[in-house]
This record gives C-alpha cells, structure tokens and sequence, in this order.
C-alpha cells in the first residue's frame, strides 16, 4: 500500500487542526470509559494522533491539554454510570459480560480506597472499571474529581508524550546524536519492566507480597543471584530481613526518568513552550509582597545550608554508633554535590535573564532541587523505616513539604527553567533510591526525639538562620528583577 495516504492525512490535518483535537480528546475518553477501554486501541491510537499532532507543528500543551480532558471525562462518565447502576453492575449489559473484571476491580478498590482511581489510571487490568467501581461504592464525586484530575495530569504526559517525540524526530531536520537512540531504548526498557513489576503486580514491593515472594524464590535457583540477594537483604535480630525492593525500583525508575527528561529538555524544543509559558506566569506573579518568603524558600536550598545539615546529621548517628548511616548520608551528598556541578558543566543550559545577576552556573538540572530532594526524602526514608508499611507515605508525604517552596522560589526568582525543576527533583529521587538500596544491609535507624537528635536540629536551625542574616542583604540584591 503506498504511504501517500499518510502524507495526505497530515496535510489536512494541518489545515485542519480542529479534528485532531478532537480525534485526541475522543480517543483519551474512549480509552478512559468503563469496558470500552478493552476494545479500542486506545494507546496505539493516542501514539498516533500525537505523532501527527507533532508533524503539523501542533504545540505540546494542547495535545496533552486535550488528552488529558478526554480522560478526565471518560473516567467521569464511568464514575456516574457505576452510581446509576450500583448494586447491579454484574447484571447490566454489557457489564455482565465482565464479572470477573469487575470482582476484580471491587477487590483492588477495596484494597488501595482512593488512592485506586489513580493507581488505575496506569493499571492495564483494571483500568477500565475502578472509575466504575468507585462511583459504585458511592465514593464522594469531590473526592473522585480531585483523584481524577490529578490522575490525569501524570497520565496525559506518558501516554502523549512518545508519540509527540516520534512526531518530532520524524518532521525535524536535525538528527540527534547517535547514542541518543541508544539511551532512550534503554530508559524505555527499565521503565516498561518497573511498570510490569508495580502496576502489573498491583504496588506489591512488600516483603509479604507476591511479587515480592516469586522474586526470592527466582533469586534463590542460583548462586550468584542469591549472593547479591542476600547481600542486599539487611538481617536484623530475630527477624527476617527485608530486600530493598522499593528503593531499586525508586532508584531505576527516576534515573530511567531523568534521562528521557534531560534529552527532552537539553536536546529538543519540545518543552521549550512550556518553559516560556512558567516563566511568564511567574514573572507576572512576582511582586514585593512575596519576595520576602521566596527568598526565605530559596535560601533553605543554597549549599552552604544543605551541607551544615548533612555534616550535622553525620555527626549525630556517628555519636549515637549509627556510623554506615553516617557514611550514607555523606556519601549521598557527595554525589549530589558532584553530579549537579558535573551536569550542568556538561549541559550547559543557559539560565533565563529575569535577574539583575543569575548564578553563572548551567540552568539543568536545578541544584537546589536536587539537595533538597535528597535531604528531605532520605530523612523521610529513616524515619518512615520504623513504622508500619500502610502509613509510611504519609511520612514520606509530610517530610518532602520543603520541597515544594523551594522549588516554586526557584522559579518565582527566575533563576530556573520548569525543566531544571523536574530534573533536579528526578536526580534526587534517584540518589536517595541509590542511597537507600546501599544502607538496606545493615540495620536501621530509629529516629529518636533524643538530646542528640534535638541538639542536632537546633544547631541547624540556629545555622540557617544566621545564614538568612547574614545574607539578606546580598540576596535582595542578587536576586532583583532586571529592568
């Protein structure tokens, strides 16, 4: 069959662009809706229109915009049929054809409550009816929409975003570096594999799991496996260790993550439009009442701050015994230390010139970002470690708070593009996975209210604010929006 059909297709889409929102916001919603997602190719169909989408110089914002509504209204829909029909689900066609799908779901609903709308966004057996379910079990529809809408913003970029990349490569002239193609098949492998071993296995990374059992058992038929397994597996008295099966998977998924993210951005256009699109809404946001605690924000991620908190914290296991801890710890902010200053010397991304002085740095990936990920996200590993497994994200949720003002102050200031942002904050992630995989063999680290532990955090804090003293005045300076 001659290709020219498909060079047609895009010339009128071209002239037509309005169809192929369309073509994106239905597909997204037919994907998204009860059953239906089973019988239509959703994915391969989404693939295409965004490579088409890219082709005719379609901006990236709105095929991921209309995307996203598509899915947003297909799990609504859903979400109303299930309340329509609740309590007759197995016996409403073409429902009753699917009994097993929907115990199925129910049960996986059951299982994770509201954190199950998200989680079925990515879940390929159960995505089609756990918006069903909910609406079933008379989830309220405030929190559904709040679950549903966040959902879709992390959907829309994964499913949208290889074929808009494809669409790209396919109409731009320029030919990336030959190891690029190598690097991304790589990155795409390792995300596909730890997309099997979470969603496919329903998040069990748990010692009690079944994916985690099957695992051992694997590991267990050969030597050089189980060395590795046992190696890893931190045996602690009269318990049975524990192989750090999360943390490889954190470590893995956001180094796999960062990669894809730092071609996109170091290498194409593609985000471009939506770095200018940041920068200007922050830019028009700006003004005196807010500077005071953006620069208060800033400044909690500056080196000298992140450093005194780290050698702090060294000292304070080493005194309590707690010396691999200490190691890690340092060893972690080495390598944050040394990878940013060595990326950004390599990529050498110009920072934007909304100050009177930026850093003479390179913009990607933010450093701020990264230390404070990897500060904030590694004490969070030490403590959540001593509780239950159910309730440790909400450790993980309450300790990585810092985060958020001091990424937002990065780009409020207009020192960083939103792309240095997500970079560093997937750099992060990935050393204290890294980290965290390295200290599961020896024991953990009870985090005490202890004198050590208080003395610690006040030095600290007496540190960083001497440091916000003594150097405000450098900052406002430093830090004024250019004329």
């Amino acid at each position: 069959m001659s290709g020219d059909w498909l060079t047609d297709l895009t010339a009128w889409l071209s002239a037509n662009s309005g169809w192929l929102s369309l073509a994106l916001f239905g597909t997204a919603f037919i994907e998204s809706l009860a059953i239906a997602g089973i019988l239509v190719p959703g994915v391969a169909f989404l693939f295409t229109f965004a490579a088409m989408a890219a082709q005719i110089g379609m901006p990236l914002m709105p095929v991921l915009a209309w995307a996203g509504l598509g899915a947003i209204a297909g799990d609504t829909v859903s979400f109303a049929i299930g309340r329509l029909f609740q309590g007759r689900l197995t016996s409403v066609w073409p429902l009753s054809r699917y009994p097993k799908l929907i115990h199925k779901g129910e049960r996986f609903f059951y299982s994770h409550g509201g954190k199950s709308v998200i989680i079925g966004r990515f879940v390929g057996p159960v995505r089609p009816v756990i918006p069903l379910i909910a609406g079933a079990l008379l989830m309220p529809w405030r929190r559904f929409l709040v679950f549903n809408i966040g959902s879709a913003i992390g959907w829309a970029p994964v499913y949208v975003l290889p074929g808009f990349l494809v669409g790209s490569a396919m109409a731009s002239d320029v030919q990336p570096p030959a190891h690029v193609y190598l690097v991304t098949g790589i990155s795409i492998a390792i995300l596909a594999l730890i997309y099997l071993i979470i969603f496919r296995f329903q998040l069990g990374l748990g010692d009690h799991s079944r994916l985690y059992l099957w695992l051992k058992r694997q590991m267990a038929q050969y030597e050089t496996t189980h060395r590795f397994w046992r190696l890893y597996t931190n045996e602690r008295p009269a318990q049975e260790g524990e192989f750090p099966l999360a943390s490889l998977m954190l470590a893995l998924g956001a180094l796999a993550l960062f990669i894809l993210w730092g071609q996109l951005a170091t290498m194409t256009d593609v985000i471009v439009p939506f770095d200018q699109l940041a920068l200007q809404w922050f830019s028009d946001l700006r003004q005196p009442l807010f500077d005071a605690p953006a620069l208060v924000a800033t400044l909690l991620g500056d080196p000298p701050v992140l450093i005194a908190a780290a050698v702090l914290a060294c000292l304070a296991l080493a005194f309590r015994g707690h010396y691999a801890a200490a190691a890690h710890v340092l060893l972690a902010a080495m390598m944050t230390i040394v990878l940013v200053w060595g990326l950004k010397a390599t990529f050498g991304v110009d920072r934007p010139d909304q100050i009177v002085n930026p850093p003479s740095s390179g913009a990607f990936p933010s450093g701020h970002t990264t230390g404070i990920t990897v500060f904030v996200t590694l004490l969070a590993s030490f403590v959540a470690a001593e509780t239950r497994n159910r309730k440790r994200w909400r450790t993980y949720i309450l300790f990585s708070l810092p985060l958020i003002p001091v990424a937002l102050s990065r780009l409020y200031l207009g020192v960083h593009w939103f792309s240095d942002i997500v970079g560093g904050l997937l750099l992060g992630l990935a050393i204290t996975g890294a980290t965290r995989a390295s200290f599961s063999r020896f024991d953990r680290v009870p985090i005490a209210p202890d004198t050590v532990t208080i003395s610690a955090a006040l030095t600290w804090l007496v540190i960083y604010g001497c440091y916000i003293w003594l150097s405000w005045p450098d900052a406002i300076l430093h830090y004024a929006p250019a004329s």
